[in-house]
């Protein structure tokens, strides 16, 4: 299971237990969306290949609220 926690600046990930950081700007380079327009299930495809979706994607900054 992949844990995502975010913030203005970016989100704290695990993932298969190891610990690291997805910077804003890398998020952005990579969904080619303003940051709070990203949804939680776009930074899960970035993170793992088949990414189990589960629910309605959520905006960043309805998440960070």
């Amino acid at each position: 299971m992949t844990v995502l926690s975010f913030d203005e600046h970016g989100v704290d990930v695990v993932y298969q237990g190891t610990e690291f950081r997805l910077e804003r700007q890398l998020i952005e380079d990579a969904t080619e969306k303003s940051y709070p327009n990203v949804t939680d299930h776009e930074v899960l495809k970035i993170i793992e290949e088949n990414p189990a979706l589960e629910g309605e994607p959520r905006r960043i900054q309805d998440i960070i609220r």
